[in-house]
């Protein structure tokens, strides 16, 4: 079972993209950013598309902004990895405070963990949009559309196109040969556009895969220097300096280095 999972598995490196559209597609959102995940909301709803009727929805608050709201919903989610016997600790002091690396990880293992029980397979029977609104009111997650809403917006944009091209039918007939070379240059340009768009998406779909990349072996080196039989030891302190440097302008090198040279002339000599 995925709550097992190591921190190299194949499972952390998927990508933020994949991640997003994973639960947009499933619970019927606009996330744009791994933050708006961070209160804990989406997270439950998952649980409860994959154990339908688990989760006590009323208790799940899509609104939460305050630290004590975010902090609720995963205490929720903590008594549903109970119910469920799911071993995976929640780490709420980091998740709360929204950094997109943290939160990435976690929903890394959440996808893992759900693919593992349902095989990835979408449950067609469950709509995301009644159960937030049975859990409560018709609570908003950013970026959350209801149907209706969509209905309208389509709507108001079909009558301002049927406007638009009414418009043009009527306009002026010797504007279509005069515009002609006009129309291919601005079309010419579009097209530039957005294969210049399309390269720019590919690149940063590649740096985001290396970031990943060696965040997991940050991670991996952060979970061994913790470990109780090193995590005393001068190397692993001198370690855990440089990854919890506060100052991203300042390498913590030289500190670690100064720590590790004061604590091996501290060691007391041993006799020959």
């Amino acid at each position: 079972m995925a709550t097992s999972i190591g921190i190299m598995d194949s499972a952390y490196f998927v990508g933020r993209n994949e991640i997003l559209t994973w639960i947009n597609n499933r619970l019927q959102l606009n996330l744009s950013r791994i933050e708006e995940a961070a209160s804990g909301a989406v997270q439950c709803q998952m649980l409860d598309m994959t154990y339908p009727g688990v989760v006590p929805m009323h208790k799940v608050n899509f609104d939460a902004k305050s630290e004590y709201e975010i902090i609720q919903n995963y205490k929720v989610l903590q008594e549903v990895f109970n119910k469920l016997k799911i071993d995976k600790h929640i780490e709420v002091t980091r998740l709360v405070k929204g950094r997109p690396l943290d939160n990435l990880e976690f929903l890394q293992w959440l996808k893992r963990y759900c693919d593992s029980v349902n095989g990835g397979i979408m449950n067609e029977n469950y709509n995301p949009v009644e159960r937030r609104v049975k859990g409560g009111k018709d609570r908003n997650i950013k970026g959350f559309k209801s149907s209706k809403s969509l209905h309208s917006n389509a709507m108001n944009n079909s009558s301002s196109l049927d406007a638009l091209n009414l418009h043009r039918a009527s306009g002026p007939k010797h504007s279509r040969s005069t515009g002609g070379s006009d129309e291919a240059n601005l079309s010419a340009e579009v097209q530039a556009l957005s294969k210049q768009v399309t390269d720019l998406k590919l690149s940063v779909d590649l740096l985001e895969k290396e970031r990943d990349f060696y965040f997991s072996k940050l991670r991996d080196i952060e979970i061994l220097c913790q470990t109780s039989e090193v995590e005393n030891e001068p190397v692993s302190v001198a370690i855990k300096k440089i990854l919890y440097a506060a100052d991203a302008k300042e390498s913590a090198l030289e500190e670690a280095q100064a720590y590790i040279e004061e604590a091996v002339e501290d060691e007391p000599e041993t006799e020959t």
